[in-house]
């Protein structure tokens, strides 16, 4: 598990090159906020989360298959994984945040995530033309 990187990973990197072709502009982990969000959005008040579906138990995910050796050990991981996600989103609502989470599966395909990430932030800056995946700002 020492090898299961926190930052920088590979879902974390789609979702925040998408964020910034659609024209926001953001900081990452911030620690003064609960659970460390991996973006957060000070102008619209809003955080993102990019969840593994495996470690964070993605409800109907294939990827989130529960190992078969040491059962009872994995359903405590994941279950306390699960209670501090919940403990951090609502206390980032009681702060007046908005929480924004992606899954890992959300950003294997770029148009899919595109429009998933246009549906659940906020109002969005106008969007620069050529950044678009299909070229053009969607409508």
């Amino acid at each position: 598990m020492s090898r299961i990187l926190a930052k920088d990973t590979t879902p974390e990197r789609a979702v925040r090159s998408a964020l910034h072709r659609l024209g926001f502009r953001f900081r990452l982990h911030v620690r003064g906020l609960p659970g460390s969000p991996d973006i957060v959005l000070p102008k619209h008040r809003t955080v993102v989360f990019v969840h593994g579906c495996f470690w964070h138990r993605h409800p109907r995910c294939r990827h989130a298959a529960t190992p078969k050796s040491r059962v009872a050990f994995w359903r405590e991981k994941f279950a306390g994984n699960v209670r501090r996600d919940q403990r951090n989103f609502a206390a980032l609502r009681r702060l007046g945040w908005r929480v924004v989470t992606v899954w890992e599966c959300q950003t294997h395909e770029s148009t899919r995530l595109w429009r998933l990430l246009e549906r659940r932030m906020p109002a969005r800056p106008i969007c620069a033309a050529a950044s678009s995946p299909r070229g053009k700002c969607p409508s």
